[in-house]
């Protein structure tokens, strides 16, 4: 059942973002360049093991679309990420990834994320309580280079040896944020590491790629199985795409409108007025993901986000004009 093992080499990924690549825009993006994998938000193990669960679990919402597909969790209690994870197999997630490597500061703070790499003790128990609860599907790792200093051979070196399915390295550490380069000399070296502690993990290089002819490049290059793209997404929808073509203007509304329909489908009817605008206003982030690139663009994205509600957005000429059928 290990699905990373069956991949067609280079491979894209879909980075986790939290507040960004949720149901609804992982599925925006599977029906308009589908990367080869696909991962969740990141979800709070200790939020999915509590009273108020319901909330969490909207994280772990997908679409056969976005199979294969890897649910991304985070914490510091080994006893629940074991409970996560089998929660996750219920729910017919393809792998688990446990997240070492966020270097938000309300996450480390608590012990979590990057911070995991100043615990290898507790690090190994939440693999192993990890692949416990998973059972027989792959548990992977995303992680960073180090996290005040960059200590890929030691950091690397240890994970490689605790059997986890793949890896997946940033080429920042977490004092680096995204200040600076992602370094993937030092992302090459997991692979050397790789190919003599682990030879069956696969590894995932993370850091700077915006196209998927730099996933082609990059693994030429540094050896990696596949390459994750996060922030590059922001620039271009298709950025998965293999062979990179122009997308027009009326693409571009299109994509925006499906990505509003798929947000009434889901939310419409389901929230009172006050909680539905306030969704609506947090979709607002994903508009300068579309309405980019042409001319007009900017005033067309000013008068976006002046909308409080879908049917406002419906109004507007150039959303009229758009044929969706």
């Amino acid at each position: 059942m290990n699905f990373w093992q069956s991949l067609e080499k280079p491979f894209a990924v879909l980075a986790p973002m939290e507040d960004v690549t949720d149901n609804i825009f992982r599925e925006v993006i599977a029906i308009t360049a589908k990367p080869d994998i696909m991962f969740t938000e990141f979800t709070n193990v200790h939020a999915l093991m509590s009273e108020g669960r319901e909330d969490a679990l909207i994280n772990l919402e997908f679409s056969g679309k976005q199979r294969p597909i890897v649910a991304q969790i985070w914490g510091v209690n080994p006893d629940f990420f074991k409970e996560s994870a089998r929660l996750i197999v219920k729910l017919g997630f393809d792998g688990i990834d446990i997240n070492m490597g966020c270097p938000v500061k309300k996450v480390t703070s608590m012990g979590s994320g990057a911070a995991h790499i100043k615990d290898k003790m507790l690090s190994a128990e939440i693999i192993k309580a990890t692949k416990e609860g998973a059972g027989d599907i792959p548990v992977s790792v995303k992680t960073r280079i180090g996290f005040d200093k960059v200590e890929t051979e030691d950091w690397a070196s240890f994970l490689l040896e605790q059997g986890i399915a793949a890896l997946t390295i940033h080429g920042r550490t977490a004092k680096q944020m995204s200040k600076v380069s992602a370094d993937w000399n030092e992302i090459g070296k997991v692979v050397k590491l790789r190919d003599e502690i682990a030879p069956s993990t696969i590894v995932i290089g993370n850091g700077d790629v915006l196209s998927y002819q730099e996933v082609i490049e990059k693994s030429k290059r540094y050896g990696v199985d596949g390459v994750m793209i996060g922030r590059g997404i922001f620039q271009n929808p298709w950025v998965f795409e293999k062979e990179k073509r122009f997308h027009s203007k009326e693409e571009r509304i299109k994509l925006l409108i499906l990505h509003i329909k798929l947000f009434e489908k889901r939310w419409k009817g389901k929230l009172p007025d006050y909680r539905y605008k306030g969704k609506f206003q947090v979709l607002k982030k994903f508009f300068k993901i579309y309405i980019r690139d042409f001319n007009g663009a900017s005033d067309l994205r000013q008068r976006l986000m002046e909308c409080n509600f879908p049917e406002e957005v419906y109004k507007i000429d150039e959303i009229k004009s758009i044929n969706i059928s």
